[in-house]
């Protein structure tokens, strides 16, 4: 997840086709053969070494669009695991695929690789840190593809793994579709894990939601009175939000059961940061659902009356997660770990952002919440982007357990067709 990022990009339209064409029902499919106690009995094996795997990215964190070293080892993982490796995608992005035994369909999975910089962590300290949990993610997309990479046999189609940079600046994967990510294997769907503060062991599916876009805009003043202006315009300006960022720990606990909520609170929002600097206002904003642009950016116009107001692009938008697929990793999750251990977003996080969505714009998927916070741990050892992440390590287990299963099940054919 990206806390902060300026990059604006034009409109696109959010999958739809696919969702309505089902209407929230998916095709029949096979069992997958990878069945769960192979699937536990090699993924056990891993566990330690892809803790320490794990320890060793958190150790050297690199930024966004400086992922050299962490790409590298993810490459020769890939390798050695047997796989096809294409690095230098759209920067230091790593593709790797993995083909079936069988014949099947052909799925991706994608992790990010890259640390938060300083200006984009919560009380964090001077140099870039994993505090976002993609080293969890690299170490996830590397037990997956090794633990399938050892069922080879029995695994029906193929999987694109996409390591990816640059998501904390929103940039990596809009450079790895242009350079072609997908220019010799295409998949049909696309998955994802992000480590969310709930308890480790524990999945929450986003269908029908995600995370909002966002919008920047400038405001001019003029007269002698500019500065003066500009400060009363950004504090009428920032009334607009109806949410806050949350700075303890109880509004952040409060913020992770409204996201499970339905008709919660959080269902829809304004979350507005207006700055005066000098004779001019800088304004950003995220809104949920994305039609709300509309109206905040009419707002502005209107309190700022005579003053010049910029919009320099469309806002960026959502990344909005397709409700079949959604629904069906729930139906999944479900059937495999107990309803107790699976929760569903009514809302999407206002405070935070996903490239993501770039892939979703080609193709459906699942962008699922993993579970990181440690039994009886303060909610800031498990939020992303505060300094004090420290995520429960068992999630790595978790996540590569959940998502072979995943990835051999999307992989097997459709039938019912």
């Amino acid at each position: 997840m990206s806390e902060v990022d300026g990059r604006t990009v034009s409109r696109r339209v959010v999958l739809g086709g696919v969702a309505a064409g089902f209407a929230g029902v998916l095709p029949v499919r096979k069992a997958s053969p990878v069945g769960e106690a192979a699937i536990d009995a090699v993924a056990g094996r891993l566990d330690r070494e892809l803790i320490a795997l794990r320890r060793d990215l958190h150790r050297h964190p690199e930024g966004p669009g400086d992922e050299r070293r962490t790409s590298g080892i993810v490459a020769c993982r890939l390798r050695d695991a047997g796989l096809e490796v294409v690095t230098g995608v759209g920067g230091y992005g790593v593709v790797g695929v993995l083909r079936g035994a069988r014949p099947g369909r052909t799925v991706a999975f994608r992790a990010d690789m890259d640390a938060v910089p300083p200006q984009d962590q919560v009380n964090g300290g001077p140099d870039v840190a994993h505090l976002c949990g993609h080293d969890i993610h690299t170490a996830v997309g590397i037990g997956v593809a090794e633990v399938l990479a050892r069922l080879r046999h029995r695994l029906a189609g193929n999987v694109v793994f996409v390591f990816q940079p640059a998501e904390e600046s929103v940039s990596g994967a809009a450079a790895m579709l242009a350079d072609g990510a997908f220019a010799r294997t295409v998949p049909v769907e696309i998955h994802a894990l992000h480590c969310w503060a709930v308890d480790v062991g524990r999945f929450v599916v986003t269908p029908g939601f995600g995370l909002p876009g966002q919008d920047r805009g400038t405001v001019t003043l003029t007269g002698p009175d500019a500065a003066g202006q500009a400060e009363r315009l950004a504090t009428a300006l920032n009334a607009l939000s109806t949410v806050r960022a949350p700075s303890t720990s109880e509004e952040l606990d409060r913020l992770v059961a409204d996201i499970e909520r339905p008709d919660g609170p959080l269902r829809e929002f304004v979350y507005l940061r207006a700055q005066a600097a000098q004779d001019q206002v800088r304004v950003m904003s995220r809104c949920w659902p994305e039609r709300n642009y509309v109206a905040v950016r009419e707002e502005i116009r209107r309190l700022a009356g005579p003053a010049t107001v910029t919009f320099p692009a469309d806002p960026r938008p959502a990344m909005v997660c397709p409700e079949p697929e959604g629904i069906a990793m729930q139906r999944y999750l479900t059937r495999t770990l107990g309803a107790g251990q699976v929760g569903r977003a009514h809302a999407a996080v206002p405070f935070s952002g996903e490239d993501f969505g770039y892939f979703l714009d080609g193709m459906p998927g699942t962008y699922t919440l993993l579970g990181v916070r440690r039994p009886g741990e303060d909610v800031m050892t498990a939020y992303p982007h505060f300094g004090t992440f420290d995520p429960d390590e068992r999630a790595i287990g978790h996540g590569v357990r959940v998502m072979v299963g995943w990835l051999s099940t999307r992989s097997r054919p459709l039938i019912g067709l």
